[in-house]
């Protein structure tokens, strides 16, 4: 790619990155993707990237998202990854039911995931299995992440599109705490996923790739190789368990956790 190729190619990346963090500052849909669409993870995480430093928010944690098949295969990674900046993480421990906003015309969804916080080791290489990876770790939670996009197309046009917006992501609810004791029997929790009091999915992390420890290794090298940092107390939310489920304003999601207990939300627009 030539200078003018690549200083055309970064204007636009500006340009996407500044559309979505201004339709999210305002709380209003977009029509159509805002740019050429991303067909590659360097040019989606430079927007993202962008993303972040154009709108000044600061993460508090990071969502993992499934990359299936064949687009798998084709863009080299599994599994992809957004921000959830600090001011959209609620905590739940205590069984209160937070309203969560999204965005009216784009996409909206929950997910029932579990909610693991970071407390990295200085040095050293970054863990390579469960055992090394729960060392890395001070606290897991029951949690929903509010996935939500301005772009209404923002998974049916691809993984490549989802990173460019934020992964998807529109916040996080901190259920009740794991404790330590299940952490590494989290692929064995059974999980309902309920939208007004209505089934909408089931299932459990066992077929979940290497499981959400497995996302915690993703997410710490794939953070590492854009050279960001992981301060302690990030929380990773380490994947949808029992599917992505829709959502419009005025319902309720709620996920249960077997016996460590529900957590849930209130839905509401921006």
């Amino acid at each position: 790619m030539g200078n003018g190729s690549l200083e055309a190619a970064l204007a636009d990346h500006d340009g996407i990155a500044s559309s979505f963090v201004a339709a999210r500052r305002e709380g209003r849909a977009l029509a159509a993707y805002p740019g050429a669409l991303p067909t590659d993870l360097a040019a989606a995480y430079t927007i993202q990237d962008r993303a972040i430093a154009i709108g000044g928010g600061t993460p508090g944690g990071w969502k993992v998202g499934r990359i299936w098949p064949p687009d798998d295969t084709r863009l080299g990674s599994n599994r992809l990854a957004g921000p959830i900046f600090a001011n959209t993480i609620v905590d739940a421990a205590d069984g209160q039911v937070p309203s969560m906003p999204v965005f009216v015309g784009g996409f909206a969804a929950g997910e029932a995931e579990f909610m693991i916080r970071l407390a990295p080791r200085v040095g050293g290489s970054l863990p390579q299995n469960d055992a090394d990876t729960l060392g890395w770790i001070d606290d897991v939670r029951i949690g929903i992440e509010v996935a939500s996009s301005p772009y209404p197309g923002i998974n049916a046009d691809g993984p490549c599109v989802t990173i460019s917006d934020h992964g998807n992501n529109a916040g996080m609810v901190l259920g009740r705490a794991i404790p330590r004791e299940g952490w590494g029997h989290l692929r064995d929790i059974e999980i309902v996923a309920l939208v007004d009091d209505r089934e909408v999915g089931r299932n459990t992390a066992e077929e979940m790739l290497d499981g959400p420890l497995g996302a915690v290794r993703f997410l710490l090298g794939n953070l590492a190789s854009r050279g960001i940092a992981v301060a302690p107390g990030t929380w990773v939310s380490s994947g949808a368990v029992t599917g992505v489920h829709p959502v419009v304003p005025g319902q309720i999601f709620k996920a249960e956790f077997s016996r460590f207990g529900q957590v849930g939300c209130s839905i509401r627009a921006y």
